[in-house]
């Protein structure tokens, strides 16, 4: 049966392996890149005021929102498809929820960055490529593991 499935549908599957390596190595260049480009003091605050300043053109202003929203999105199911297939799928749904816009979002970011393996490895990458590490505060103090180079027992 499972012979059969390759059989008939062997086009999509050489299709899937090749969104797959693509994936892979597009993500092993472009997360790096974006994740240096995180300002450190990023997560410091409890409340985060809006990164750009709106548009003086409604419509444009609307326009580059939708397109960063579904940017964003594309993100996310990269990213959620990288938890199966090869690929940095959690640092990648962190990228892409730190491009859309929903109500609780920097919670959410917030607490996906507190993991101490997500925070380890972002600031690996950004030592690696010169930029200070993120500082991250939750409720006025740091993250509940005051020490992310140590997982929690």
């Amino acid at each position: 049966m499972l012979l059969e499935f390759i059989e008939e549908h062997h086009q999509l599957i050489g299709w899937l392996g090749l969104l797959s390596v693509l994936t892979f190595f597009g993500s092993l260049l472009i997360i790096p890149w974006i994740i240096a480009r995180i300002p450190a003091d990023y997560f410091q605050y409890e409340k985060r005021n809006p990164a750009y300043p709106q548009s003086s053109s409604p419509v444009l202003s609307k326009t580059l929102n939708l397109l960063k929203n579904l940017l964003g999105c594309l993100f996310i199911l990269a990213g959620l498809g990288m938890l199966f297939l090869p690929g940095q799928g959690l640092l990648t749904i962190l990228i892409g929820m730190m491009m859309m816009n929903f109500p609780g979002k920097y919670r959410l970011e917030k607490k996906i960055l507190c993991r101490p393996s997500v925070l380890r490895a972002i600031n690996w990458i950004r030592t690696r490529s010169k930029h200070p590490p993120l500082t991250v505060s939750q409720n006025g103090g740091l993250c509940e593991s005051k020490n992310p180079d140590k997982e929690p027992l």
